[in-house]
């Protein structure tokens, strides 16, 4: 049953519940009346928080499969780009447009996806954008030109942003906030650690069959992670849940006057597209924290990118490596951002155990960051002058294990900072990341090529990393500084 509500003149929808309005309350009469009408709770079966631990590690598999499987999307095109520009007959540098295209789809979907699932619920955005993702990947196995390789590799990517933008609600919504933590660390691995697994799947493929396997694998993929979402994901939003309880009650009663918040939000779904749209290009334009860390975030991301352009340089040209061995060698790079979720676990409890009960502040939030960004640059030095023929292939790909491991440090770090410091507008903040991120990683793979052709391996990567060095300092003078900067952020936590 809905909430009750004390009425003056005695009368209740749910006659055995506490009143609930003071008696002194200043609503008037016909208020009082429509409040007790209102559906603002959940009973305790009906809470997504109260599901078993089971039901719930079960939700969070499923969400991060399907995170998994929208940013592998992204990075194995990579290796079909040659059968790409052969069988559709254009330029290698028009078909290295399947990774950007894509990885752009990501970068706009969130604006508008993530309003949907505020009105629409978790649940249903999950199912309908995963089967017309599902859907849309076919033209992209069975391209008749290049032009709807392109454009439906866009739409592929657009649609698959769901589990990038709302996905991490559905983890808040099942745990209570001092549970979230770990659950929320592991699903932020899923979507980093895709790019990486993607060359090592379509390297396999490319390596033993046709590129358009790659695109067919992907289709089968989608189609199982679409039916694990109809069976395995409810719904958790609890605006939503109210929403249907009140639907319910009204039919159940045949009484009108049941209602939820959600049916007397207000604005349109237009405006609060335009906000999530309007609001994370603010933040980038006007606080300069947040542009200096999402600048940060975008270029660690758009070098992660860069890389499948660069590996096969390295490896292929310099150590003779095959398809597949050169999509083994982003191995690396996985077990490097495995071995940093694990770092970061540590140090969430450790940074948890040192507050000792008190309120975590947003710059304690950046000491993961701090260590990544010392480790990011010193990796890609090591890996800049290990490319040479004469160094054996295992030490560039030891480095890149460092990099991956100081990649995930400093976005975990990142990530916890800006939903800390920014908490009323923590989705704008980590819209705005997404947006500046995958901006950058759909440029960079296009200048790969040019860049390491002139500057050779040693020194493209080198200049990257000096890029990196001055960003080092970033983590640190905002830890520093922080509490001074937020006083004077119209948008921060003061």
């Amino acid at each position: 049953m809905p909430t009750p509500v004390h009425l003056r003149d005695g009368n209740f929808p749910n006659e055995k519940s506490p009143g609930l309005v003071p008696e002194d309350s200043d609503l008037t009469l016909e208020e009082e009346k429509d409040l007790a009408y209102f559906v603002g709770s959940l009973d305790e079966d009906e809470d997504p928080k109260n599901f078993s631990l089971l039901r719930k590690c079960i939700i969070v598999f499923i969400i991060s499969t399907g995170a998994l499987c929208s940013t592998c999307a992204s990075s194995m095109a990579s290796f079909a780009e040659p059968g790409t520009a052969r069988d559709l007959h254009v330029p290698k540098e028009v078909s290295i447009l399947g990774v950007s295209s894509y990885v752009i789809g990501l970068a706009i979907g969130p604006l508008l996806v993530g309003p949907l699932s505020e009105i629409y619920g978790r649940s249903l955005i999950y199912r309908l954008s995963y089967f017309i993702f599902f859907a849309f990947s076919w033209p992209v196995a069975f391209p008749p030109h290049i032009s709807v390789f392109i454009i439906f590799r866009f739409l592929t990517g657009f649609f698959s942003s769901a589990f990038l933008s709302v996905a991490g609600g559905t983890v808040s919504d099942i745990f209570s906030p001092a549970k979230t933590a770990i659950p929320m660390a592991l699903y932020t691995l899923a979507p980093f650690i895709g790019p990486a697994l993607g060359p090592l799947l379509s390297g396999f493929i490319n390596q033993n069959t046709d590129w358009r396997w790659t695109f067919r694998v992907l289709i089968v993929w989608v189609f199982v992670e679409w039916v694990m979402i109809m069976v395995g994901v409810p719904e958790t939003y609890a605006p939503v849940l109210m929403k249907m309880k009140a639907k319910k009650l009204r039919r159940k009663t045949k009484d009108p006057r049941y209602y939820a918040s959600l049916e007397r939000r207000e604005g349109t779904l237009m405006q609060a597209i335009m906000i999530s749209c309007y609001r994370p290009f603010e933040l980038l334009l006007l606080d300069r924290m947040n542009l200096l860390l999402d600048l940060w975030c975008a270029i660690m991301f758009g070098i992660l990118y860069l890389t499948f352009q660069a590996f096969p340089v390295i490896f292929i040209g310099h150590h003779g490596f095959t398809i597949q061995q050169t999509g083994m060698s982003f191995l690396g790079i996985g077990v490097g951002m495995i071995l940093g979720m694990i770092l970061n676990l540590y140090l969430i409890v450790y940074t948890g155990k040192k507050a000792a009960g008190r309120p975590i502040s947003p710059e304690e939030c950046l000491l993961p960051s701090k260590i990544g960004a010392v480790m990011v640059p010193a990796s890609m030095y090591w890996l800049a002058f290990t490319t040479y023929a004469s160094v054996h292939w295992a030490v560039p790909i030891v480095a890149s294990v460092f990099f991956g491991a100081g990649f995930i440090l400093c976005f975990s770090g990142t990530f916890t900072y800006l939903v800390v410091a920014y908490r009323p507008m923590a989705a704008s903040a980590m819209s705005a990341n997404a947006f500046a991120r995958s901006s950058f990683a759909a440029a960079f793979p296009l200048f790969a090529g040019q860049m390491y052709n002139t500057l050779g391996t040693v020194g493209a990567t080198a200049l990257l990393a000096g890029v990196m060095t001055l960003c080092m300092p970033l983590p640190f003078i905002f830890g520093a500084m922080g509490a001074r900067l937020r006083a004077k952020s119209p948008f921060a936590l003061h």
